[in-house]
This record gives structure tokens, sequence and C-alpha cells, in this order.
């Protein structure tokens, strides 16, 4: 006979499948059945008393052998109460019949001592097997197995537990043991995987994942028998009999123990999560395009101008949602065309405006051709793309042989029910296609980034209209003045900026006046838009129309601001008025506001008189001399109302420099206005220099490109009229100083070499002359001016102004002012300090202006 070995020799414990002879006289390894049951067994001899006592029997009952043998098993074990009828039972058992019941006993005390009959210990309930035996004398004995109730009943409860994991479990459940065989499958795990829970005895987990994964979960498994350590939520993916849809599980794995403690297997308990994971992903792209969403309102729109915002949506979606993508907009829209041809049809040109990729060396193709950045383009009428463009629908581009995009979308950008252009996202070969959602999303995403367009677009528009209405308010080139040498720039905001920003209010103007006066303005109204340009336009045309008066700097001033105020009330100025009146309410009516320098400045005496509105003071250079900001009181802005403006008169030097400008030339974020106000005086060094350098040498100085404000800067060198240009006198108050005005006017004219001006001037000043000797009061004074026009001018003490009409054909009188304004190129009145002043002006000869003949403009009369 063979020796046989003591344990097994690949596993511990027989196999199921060994074959029968392979197992006989094995050692059965520790954890078996008995292990749990614990059997204790004695005999009852022929007389009743115990002869034979097992050591199981002492643990269980807790009596040493030695005090055991000997004892009536009735007295010892069992209760007084229940004494009696254990004695009939033995009677029954000694005359030779089995028996199987549950009897009480008294159990072990907590420290492990027996009892003597005191009663003492726990009480417990046996399950006894007495089964009748005969000694070798023949006489009639009894050997009792004895089995504790409570482990019984706790197998029990562990067998129905067993039962319920596999066979009533929700989850599929298998035992691998230590080869990483499946000892047991539940019914379950056998749904799943087909066939009955004893099909897969036998098998690993090679049968039922994909080779990389079935290592990975090999080695899992290794891991867990080894190291005891428990596995939860371990993700597998694999696929079940009859489909091709990938599966995805949840597993927990933990090692199984013996009751002894020793390793027998693993325990799989894994669960589907295919919906759970679909589900999760549909969540994550939930929460993903909501997030595309909120990035997109935080990051599209933040620019006005139209291929910003193009790229903004590119800088969005690139590589968060798609891995490529374009931007083309309609190239009439872009250039201002509101209706281009083809616009209807998707066949109108294109300009591609923004590109963008995550991916090198991936160009995204339109219609089969590459398209360059910012060029011009159409896509064939079938192609899909120029099917988006008509419909107003997104469509799917197929995928060209051989290139790196797998799957692309052309979404036409709707803005306010019209299509402005098209957007192409594009995902690249080993990305997940488009799908419905992000169908949606690319809509949703291209809408927004449409209305941003489209708004740029209008801005655009208004903008560039905006600023034609302010350029066109404004002086063409440098406008001329008497006795002034001017200078001008203006730089709107977007010069500043880079970029098209709102035009501002500012302006600035250079209004001839009479007797070779020139008024010099600059204003600033506040706001910006179009609406600040046309309050602007109507302020300057005001300006004008005031200066024209002649009246004083104070009072034009003061007429500005009651218009003003005028230009936000719905009923103009005199609503304006009446409101102001009233006690404060709310009012809702805009309010116009601006500030306003302005200075006139006479060529004669060299004198400027200045009145200021809440404007930066004018800056005066004196030849020798260093920069310095003039004291002239601010006032209100234009608009507030309320307060009256004063005057401050200043004599400036031959050869000095004014400098009238707007904020925007001395004040940004980055500059506060005291810095530069001081460094605007500093680079008024050297007022020699020619006008247009100093100009060019101030907005060099102070950084003109820092900001978003207009600037406007106006500069005058001063170059009084020279004396000799000058004719002065008094006239007595008598009717031959009329015939002395036209000798002295004869006379100056000819030493000005002006002869064919002689007529017409004498016959005008006499006209004038004789209308203050009937008309006026006090001495009459005559002063004649030459410059680049020839101007005369009679002064009187009186109030009353002239008032040209239309004389009847049978008056005697009435015709010479008529006169005068047929001979003259102009002619006006104005009031001064001690009365008023006539005047009219006349072009020197040589000029473009043809002189009218007196004779022929006499006759006309009649």
């Amino acid at each position: 006979m063979s020796e046989i070995p003591a344990r097994p020799t690949k596993s511990e414990g027989p196999s199921e499948d060994a074959p029968l002879g392979d197992a006989v006289w094995q050692s059965s390894p520790p954890g078996s059945i008995y292990d749990y049951i614990k059997v204790a067994s004695f005999s009852i001899g022929p007389d009743g008393l115990v002869d034979q006592w097992s050591l199981r029997a002492e643990q269980l009952l807790g009596i040493p052998a030695e005090h055991a043998v000997g004892t009536d098993p009735i007295d010892a074990f069992i209760d007084p109460d229940l004494r009696e009828r254990g004695q009939r039972k033995m009677a029954e058992i000694l005359d030779g019949r089995e028996w199987t019941g549950v009897v009480p006993f008294r159990a072990p005390d907590a420290d492990g001592g027996h009892r003597t009959g005191t009663g003492r210990g726990t009480r417990g309930l046996a399950e006894v097997y007495v089964m009748p035996t005969r000694t070798e004398d023949g006489e009639k004995a009894a050997v009792c197995i004895v089995v504790d109730v409570r482990v019984l009943r706790s197998i029990e409860t562990d067998l129905a537990a067993s039962q319920a994991i596999f066979g009533q479990s929700p989850f599929g459940f298998l035992l691998i043991d230590p080869d990483l065989r499946v000892r047991r499958a539940n019914q379950r795990f056998a749904s799943t995987f087909g066939g009955t829970p004893d099909d897969h005895r036998g098998k690993g987990v090679h049968d039922y994942l994909p080779r990389a994964e079935a290592d990975r979960v090999s080695a899992t498994l290794r891991r867990v028998l080894e190291s005891g350590d428990s596995i939860t939520d371990m993700h597998v993916t694999g696929f079940v009999p009859g489909s091709e849809e990938r599966r995805h599980w949840s597993v927990n794995l933990y090692r199984v123990h013996s009751g002894s403690g020793r390793p027998i297997g693993v325990a799989w308990l894994g669960t589907d999560i295919t919906a759970r994971r679909a589900a999760a992903r549909e969540a994550a792209a939930a929460r993903r395009n909501l997030a595309l969403l909120n990035e997109a309102g935080a990051r599209i729109g933040n620019s006005l101008d139209l291929e910003t915002t193009a790229r903004e949506l590119l800088d969005v979606v690139v590589p968060g949602f798609c891995d490529l993508a374009t931007v083309d907009l309609y190239q009439g829209l872009l250039v201002g065309d509101e209706t281009p041809a083809g616009l209807a049809d998707g066949s109108a040109e294109l300009r591609r405006v923004a590109y963008s990729s995550a991916v090198s060396d991936a160009p995204l193709h339109g219609a089969g051709e590459r398209v360059q950045l910012g060029a011009v383009h159409h896509y064939p009428f079938n192609s899909p793309c120029a099917d988006a463009l008509r419909t107003g629908r997104p469509r799917t581009v197929p995928a060209e042989d051989g290139s790196l995009v797998q799957s692309t979308l052309a979404v036409p950008m709707v803005a306010h029910d019209t299509v402005v252009g098209l957007a192409q996202f594009a995902r690249t070969k080993g990305s997940e296609p488009f799908g419905d959602r992000d169908r949606d999303l690319a809509v949703e995403l291209a809408a927004r980034a449409a209305v941003c367009i489209d708004n740029a677009r209008l801005y655009r528009r208004e903008h560039e209209r905006a600023l034609i209405l302010q350029r066109s308010l404004l002086p063409p080139g440098d406008p001329e003045a008497s006795g002034l040498d001017i200078a001008c720039r203006y730089l709107p905001g977007e010069a500043a900026t880079g970029r098209a920003s709102e035009v501002g209010g500012d302006w600035f103007d250079v209004i001839e006046l009479p007797g070779h006066r020139t008024a010099l303005v600059v204003g600033d109204v506040m706001g910006r838009g179009l609406r600040a340009a046309v309050a602007m336009g109507e302020l300057r045309t005001a300006v004008r129309t005031l200066a024209q008066l002649d009246l004083e700097p104070a009072e034009v001033l003061s007429q500005l601001d009651e218009i003003a105020r005028g230009l936000g009330a719905p009923g103009g100025v005199q609503q304006a008025t009446r409101a102001a009146r009233r006690p404060r309410e709310a009012d809702l009516s805009e309010v116009y506001l601006a500030t306003c320098v302005y200075a006139v400045y006479d060529s004669v005496t060299r004198r400027c008189t200045f009145a200021n509105a809440g404007h930066l003071p004018p800056v005066l250079v004196e030849p020798g001399e260093s920069a310095l900001m003039l004291d002239v009181p601010p006032g209100l802005p234009l608009g507030v109302g309320g307060e009256p403006f004063e005057e401050v008169e200043v004599e400036l030097p031959e050869g000095a420099l004014l400098a009238l400008y707007t904020d925007g030339l001395v004040e940004s974020r980055d500059h506060p206005l005291d810095e530069g106000l001081q460094a605007f005086v500093g680079a008024l060094t050297d007022p020699t220099q020619p006008l247009e350098d100093v100009c060019d040498q101030v907005l060099n100085t102070l950084d003109s490109h820092h900001g978003e404000d207009d600037i406007a800067l106006l500069m005058a060198r001063v170059q009084g009229l020279p004396t000799e240009s000058v004719g002065d006198w008094t006239l007595p108050r008598e009717p031959r100083s009329v015939g002395r005005a036209r000798e002295l006017a004869r006379a100056q004219l000819l030493d000005w070499d002006m002869e064919p001006l002689v007529d017409t001037t004498e016959l005008l000043v006499s006209e004038l002359v004789t209308n203050a000797l009937r008309y006026g009061e006090g001495e009459i004074r005559l002063r004649l001016l030459l410059d680049r026009t020839l101007v005369c001018e009679v002064w009187d003490s009186g109030l009353v102004q002239p008032r040209r009409r239309r004389a009847r054909d049978t008056d005697e009188g009435g015709r010479g002012l008529q006169l005068v304004g047929l001979l003259s190129a102009a002619w006006g009145s104005r009031r001064t300090p001690r009365g008023k002043t006539v005047w009219f002006e006349l072009p020197l000869p040589g000029g473009d202006t043809q002189l009218t003949d007196p004779a022929e403009a006499l006759l006309s009369l009649f």
C-alpha cells in the first residue's frame, strides 16, 4: 500500500471533484463541520450512572470527568423540577429504546467553574441523541450524543443567510477559490452570463472578461487573497453573451475564511452600473454644458469689436467642447452693408474672422478647400454649410477621406432672426462624435455669440455715423483768424484704445467776429455715443449763433446754459426754466451737462476776454516765461443753471501762446488730473516753435494714446494787428463830419495802396456816419482795419440798433442800409459798453470775391 500524505498537496482539503480513492484517510483541515458543532458524548452504564465522559462533554457541560463519572446524569444536569420526568426517560432508554429530544441543562459559569448541583450556572438547551447499547456482559447501557441547540440554530441561520446571498440576492455573487476558479455562483450571476449556477463552476475571470481587463482583475484577486485587504467599488468593464454593448460593473472583493480562520477564497459581489454610468455621463455632460454656457456668458461680448467677439467664442469652445473651430461672417455686414446680395440664399461672400485649434497642423476645411484666416470666400450652393446659412439650422459636415476630423457641425449664427455668419465646430478622430445634446449646445453658443456680434455691428454702425457727424461739426483743417496763428488737434477715443469706442462730445471752434476779433471755443459734452455727439452739434451751432450776435462771453455762456437745460427737457428751454422754479420732484427728463470755455480775442488791442463754464483753465505761455494756467473762475457746467458766469480780461503779449483743451488730454485711468495738468504745462516750453510741432510735442509727451476719452486741443499764437494797419479817428457830432469822414477814409486807403476800394468805402462810410448823426448820440468814432479784409466801424453812444428795411418806391430815404448790404461782403452792428458799433467789411482787391460796382448797386435800389 502506497504512502498516503497527511494533507493534500495542491490545496488544503480534498477537492469536490477529486477521485474517491484520493480522499481516503486524508486528514480533514481545520474548520470542518465538527469544529462548528462541537459534538459531546458520554456513556451510561447498566446502573444508570455515567461510566465514560468525553473532553467535548467536559467543555460543553462544564464538568470534569472525575466529577461526572459515577454520577446520575439526571441528578447532575437536570433541574430538580424536571428530574422526575427525566428518570422515567432514563428508564425507557435503559429498557432499550432510542430517544432524541431537547433537554434543558445548566451550562458552565462564566468563570469556567463547574457545578456540583448547587444550581449555579447558566441554563441552556441541548439536543440529545440516546442510543441503547449492551456491555460485553450483555447488560443494557446507552451512548448519549449531545449538541448545544444554540450552535445548531446559529448554523441554520448561517445556512439561510448563505442561501439568501446565493439564491435571493439581486447582486451577482461568486465564491472564487485560491486557484482563482469559480467555486460557486448565484442565480443572478448565471442569469447575466447564461446557463445555470452549476455551469459556471471551475471557470476563471478570463472566461468572462476581455484579456486586458481579466489580467487586471486576476491580479486584484490575488492581492486580496494574499493580503486580506478588501476592495470596494472596483469598476470592471466587459460584455455579456449575445450583446455587443459594453457593460460596466461595480465589484466588491473580500477574502473568505473558514471557522478556524483559514483563507478559503475570495467573495465577489457585483452589480451592473451600466445605466448608472450612462446617467452619470449624461449628468457630467449636462454640467459641462452648463459650465460652458456660464463661461460663454462671462467671456463672450466683453468687446464691441466683431473679430474680438468671434475669437471670444472660440476661446470658450476650444478645447472644452471641440478640437477645432472657425467663425465666418458675411463680408457685406462687416463693411456696413445692411442687406448684402446673396444673404437670403447663403451665397453671399463670407470672411473668416476667427480660427482656433487644439491640434497642431489640423486646419479646418471649408467646402473641400482650405480657407485662410481673413480670406473672403463663399460655400457652394449644395454644400452643408450653404444649406445651414439658407435654412438657419445646424448641419453635419461629412468627414473627408484621410482627414484628421471625424465629426463637424456647421451652425448658423442667428441674431434677431437674421443670419450673420457661420460657426463650425469639429472633433478629431479619437474624440466622441457630436450628439444631439452637443448640437443643442452648439446652437445656443452660436446664438449667444451672434447676438453679441450683431450688437457690435450695430454699435459700429452707430459709432461711424456719430463720428461722421462729429467730424462734420468740427472746423475743417486749421482755421484762420485775424491776428492769430492757429493749430488744432482732435483725436477720438478709438485712437487711444486701438479699437472702436464710443464717440464723445468734445468740440472746438474758431469763429471770426466783426472788427477782426476772434472767438475761441473748446467744450465737452458729458457722456458718449450718438446722443452726446448730437448734443455737441446743437451746442456748437448755438455758440456760433450767439457769437454772431456779438454778445459778451459771459452772456454767451448764460444763453448756452439755458439751451443745455432745454436739451434734456421735453418742452425745451421754457419748460426747463419753469421746472427749475418749481419744487424739486422726481425728474425723468434726460439731463445734458457740458463744460465750455469761451474766449474773445481782439487783434487790435491784443486783449482776450475769457468766460468759463466748469472747464479746465486755459494755459498761457509768454515769450521767455514758463507756462502758467490762467486764473479764470471755473463757474458751473452748462445745464446746471442758477449761477451767473464771470469774465476775465487778459492782455496777451506779442508772440504769446494760448492753449485750450479738453480733459481727455490730461486725464485717464492711469494718470490723475493734477499729474496730467503738470505734464501739459511742462510740455509747453518753447512758444516760438511752429504750432504744428508744438501740438505734436504735447501729444507725444502726454502719451495721448493712453485713454478712453476724446482729445481736443486748440493752440493759438498771438500776432496782433500792426499799428499801421489801423486808422482811428474821433469826429464831432455835426453835419460836416460826414465829409470829413470821407476824406479820412480816402486818405487812409490811398496810404494803404487800396485805391480800388476808395469809392465804395467813401460811399458806405458816408451812409454810416450820416445814420450816426441822425439816429445816434454823442461823438462819433471812425475806425478802419486792414488785415485779410477791410473793416470799417462807426461808433456812437446810442443804444438803438439799426434795422434794415425795404423802402417803397415813393420813399425818399430808407435805402442806406440796403446800399451797405449790396456793396459790402458783410455788415452788422453790436452793442458796446458805451453804445453801439455799426460796421461793414470789404474784400481786398485781387481776391476771389469781386467788388460790386456802386453805380449798379444804386440803380438796383429803384
